[in-house]
């Protein structure tokens, strides 16, 4: 067995298999560069450390089933003026998280409220914490089959065990009184362990209408908003405003 064969399959022992992986092309930088052996023993640390931290955050990325990738720095925030920039860098600092805040996002659709939640989700991420979404419509669709579907029991555990849920289109559909309660009891699980980021196009007085239980209600909204930050966004649809069109003049 070669000397290089012998030291990848050390390394390999010993849990560094990124390291292990390119060791050959890490020897051969070493010798190009003349390095110390502090210097190069160095490099195959930090590389394996580096290597480590990017496969963790892709696996948290996966996790997080994002609809898309769109970061804060894309969000126009000039088109949103019910937001300031000092708003939007306190929420980037990700205090609340740590604190358990909610951040509800109020408004009509397309003015931006599924960005802005994954744009913070993302942050989130890069800063190390596990981040899950999912639509309401998709929420209850796993709460109701949790019991027979692997998928919706895996889909719910990550859920459970998320630092940030993100549950986008809340209200968006009434639920009978079994949706209802199902959805009560993950709200009651995330309580005090998970912040929530909650977007809605109606205000919480009006989600009594769609939840059909006044006590369900009054329950979910007491733990909701015991701590929460509510965000009124308005404003013209950026989809509408920005939207595309066969004809060379928009009509």
């Amino acid at each position: 067995m070669s000397q290089l064969k012998k030291a990848e399959e050390l390394l390999k022992t010993l849990h560094l298999s990124e390291a292990a992986h390119s060791l050959s092309q890490l020897v051969k930088q070493a010798e190009t560069s003349e390095s110390t052996y502090l210097s190069f023993l160095n490099s195959i640390l930090e590389y394996e450390q580096k290597r480590r931290e990017e496969k963790q955050l892709e696996k948290r990325l996966k996790w997080a089933a994002f609809p898309f990738q769109k970061t804060l720095d894309e969000f126009h925030l000039e088109e949103q003026q019910s937001l300031s920039q000092k708003q939007l860098n306190h929420l980037r600092e990700l205090t609340w998280v740590e604190q358990l805040y909610n951040i509800i996002l109020l408004g009509p659709p397309g003015i931006g409220k599924t960005h802005l939640s994954v744009g913070l989700g993302l942050e989130a991420i890069n800063q190390g914490y596990k981040v899950m979404f999912i639509t309401m419509g998709e929420l209850v669709h796993a709460l109701k089959t949790e019991e027979i579907s692997r998928k919706a029991q895996t889909k719910m555990k990550r859920i459970r065990t998320a630092d940030l849920v993100i549950i986008d289109d809340l209200m968006f559909m009434a639920m009978d009184q079994h949706e209802a309660n199902l959805f009560f009891h993950l709200i009651n699980d995330l309580y005090n362990r998970s912040s929530i980021i909650l977007t809605s196009n109606k205000a919480p007085k009006e989600w009594g209408e769609l939840l059909g239980d006044p006590a369900i209600t009054t329950a979910i909204l007491d733990r909701i908003i015991h701590r929460a930050e509510v965000l009124h966004l308005n404003g013209d649809s950026y989809r509408m405003k920005h939207r595309a069109t066969i004809f060379t003049e928009k009509v």
